[in-house]
């Protein structure tokens, strides 16, 4: 049979190439019952290739050599783009772009996906017909289109069912009276796929395929019309095509990510018209690449402009204060949203083919966009230390001025740590304390760098993990923003927030190159143990913000002889059930917060801490219950404000 296998090896199987067969030694495990993966081999043998990839995929990879090579010496974003147009390569694509392609919906242009294809297949079909080719030839030159796409993509489930899901759309978007025809085959399609390959049923990634496709399938040509009313076809095309897919995979991209964008089908609109352009002469400069490498730098030179304009569309977009808006990933708050997008399905049809309607919906977008309800009451307007909702993980801000703050850690997400700041208005954040070195903690740095002024960040001593230290470095460097190592008991102050640096006093030896240590599940890690622990005073506030400080370092900063007295604490590692008692205690906070994930894994936070802190009297939030946690001091009165309620301490 034939079932995916996760390899645990060394850096030997980097060299492995798509399509070959290799022989292996190594132990055979069982893996999580429920997943994709039917077990995992671990190895420390370097894998014996039997065979060489067949000729097709071996010309394939030189072909995807040449596009990377032609476009080597373009700026980072473009370098990174065009191959992820052409053939689905993602590698090149930055963190920060990819969080920026998130919150403006352009997603898809980043990654193998069925919409992809078939704006690929609408600027090449007319390109045909423009030239002279009828009929059958049409048919013949987009099945060739997609053909090589699949190739140079590599013939994945992913790719195969984005060709399948591209076609069907295309069908519905150029047959006249085709479109009971097209919902046919796309019921057959999704049918054959699902008996492929059963996993497909619990695959987000399948079903956003189909409810886009099926979104153009039975909206998109009626609204095509409807708009061709009053606006040229070609026109009402380019709005309904990403309108219907948009609107129909609204529910569960809430569901994944928690937000909803209002300027994907405008960023889509403004972006769509480039990227077939952009695919077409990355496909050129991929096979002149096989010829010449100054005429694929030349071609690749010319993809590299529309590619630039697919990127200001995002970064621009994504910078709207109301491009992305956060909304419940519950069961109601789905439902709700799914009632919504049927009343929109029910009545946009009348909207669509009314200009002045059209006009005025439109405006009314521009203002939510430009000037988000949110913002009339949320956040507050004097809000002091915010734990962000970034999931399993810190992302924590405390105000220094008008549009100014201190960020300590930025959680796993960059896009979710970037909507909380732009939600807080800041613009500049002279400092980025980064608690220690896990993902938890460190993964959404992209999205604080992004299109903000950062001054410097400050660092644990303690280099470990060494892969997301490496990651770290090199993403201050591509930003110009010098990183500093902290050192114990020191000071500092910017604006109205200062601080002293209570741990880490030692550091431990870090492991040798080549081996791992604890990874942030397991209790008494290093890497916790070396979190920078800090006592913040800001606005009239004592916050002490721990990192994932274990008991022993808990114990350790107590014996300090510190003055841990806080009106805040920021409880370590999630809540956990490794809390030390006594350093609970000489908190001594008023109020408690933690930031874990909904669901998470861990059981994060225990209810043994729970318990700890009732018992001390300190009243406890959590992000996995009520979202982001805003405090304020107005007047001296401490208050926690959440999205639903207001509790005051």
């Amino acid at each position: 049979m034939r079932t995916p296998v996760l390899v645990i090896g060394n850096a030997k199987w980097q060299t492995v190439r798509y399509g070959q067969h290799i022989e292996a030694n190594g132990r055979l495990d069982r893996a999580d019952s429920g997943g994709e993966v039917g077990a995992m081999l671990s190895t420390r043998s370097p894998p014996r290739a039997v065979d060489e990839p067949p000729w097709w995929l071996r010309a394939a990879e030189r072909v995807r050599a040449g596009l990377r090579e032609s476009v080597a010496h373009e700026p980072e974003d473009v370098r990174g783009l065009v191959p992820a147009l052409v053939m689905g390569d993602v590698s090149g694509v930055s963190a920060d772009l990819n969080a920026d392609f998130r919150t403006t919906g352009l997603t898809h242009l980043s990654a193998v996906s069925g919409t992809n294809l078939t704006l690929l297949l609408a600027f090449v079909l007319p390109l045909a017909r423009g030239i002279g080719v009828r009929a059958r030839g049409l048919t013949v030159v987009g099945v060739l289109t997609v053909v090589v796409f699949v190739v140079l993509a590599r013939p994945q489930p992913s790719v195969l069912r984005a060709a399948a899901m591209g076609l069907i759309a295309l069908a519905a978007m150029t047959s006249g009276g085709g479109q009971r025809r097209a919902v046919r085959s796309l019921s057959v399609a999704v049918i054959v796929l699902l008996l492929l390959d059963t996993s497909l049923a619990r695959s987000a990634g399948f079903a956003l395929s189909v409810l886009a496709t099926a979104g153009i399938v039975l909206l998109g040509p009626d609204w095509r019309d409807a708009l061709a009313r009053w606006l040229p076809r070609w026109l009402a095309d380019a709005i309904s095509c990403p309108l219907a897919a948009q609107l129909a995979c609204t529910p569960i991209v809430a569901w994944l990510s928690g937000q909803v964008s209002l300027v994907a089908v405008a960023a889509n609109l403004l972006a769509g018209p480039t990227v077939g352009p952009t695919t077409i002469l990355g496909f050129v400069a991929a096979g002149a690449a096989l010829v010449s490498t100054g005429l694929a730098q030349f071609v690749g030179w010319i993809a590299g402009w529309p590619a630039r304009w697919i990127i200001l569309v995002a970064r621009e977009g994504a910078d709207l204060p109301g491009a992305a808006n956060a909304w419940p990933a519950t069961v109601i708050g789905v439902a709700v949203l799914t009632l919504m997008c049927i009343a929109l399905v029910v009545g946009l049809h009348r909207i669509l083919a009314r200009p002045i309607a059209m006009v005025l919906a439109v405006v009314a977008l521009a203002v939510v966009v430009l000037r988000p309800v949110g913002s009339f009451g949320w956040p507050p307007g004097d809000w002091v230390f915010v734990v962000c909702d970034v999931g399993q993980g810190d992302g924590l801000v405390l105000r220094a001025g008008d549009g100014t703050a201190v960020v300590v850690d930025t959680g796993p997400d960059p896009a979710a740590m970037d909507r909380c700041l732009k939600e807080l208005g800041v613009k500049y954040i002279p400092v980025v304390v980064l608690s220690h070195f896990h993902a938890d903690h460190v993964g959404g740095l992209a999205g604080v760098l992004n299109g903000r002024k950062v001054g410097e960040i400050e660092v644990t001593p303690y280099f470990s993990p060494r892969a997301e230290y490496a990651r770290v470095v090199e993403l201050a460097a591509q930003h110009r923003v010098p990183v500093r190592t902290v050192a114990f008991h020191e000071q500092r102050a910017v604006g109205q927030v200062s601080w002293t640096t209570l741990w880490p006093a030692t550091v431990p030896a870090l492991p040798p190159p080549g081996t791992s240590s604890a990874t942030s599940t397991d209790e008494g890690s290093p890497e916790n143990n070396a979190s920078i622990a800090m006592m913040v005073e800001v606005a009239g506030l004592r916050i002490l913000l721990t990192g994932d400080l274990e008991p022993e370092s808990q114990r350790a900063v107590l014996a300090t002889g510190v003055d841990l007295h806080a009106d805040v604490l920021k409880v370590p590692h999630h809540g956990s059930a490794q809390q030390d008692p006594a350093f609970i205690a000489a908190a001594n906070a008023r109020l408690a917060v933690i930031s874990a994930g909904r669901d998470n894994d861990y059981g994060h936070p225990a209810p043994r801490t729970l318990d700890l802190l009732s018992h001390d009297t300190v009243r406890t939030a959590t992000t996995n219950v009520s979202g982001a946690l805003v405090i304020t001091n107005t007047n001296n009165h401490l208050s926690l404000t959440t999205r639903a309620e207001e509790v005051v301490g």
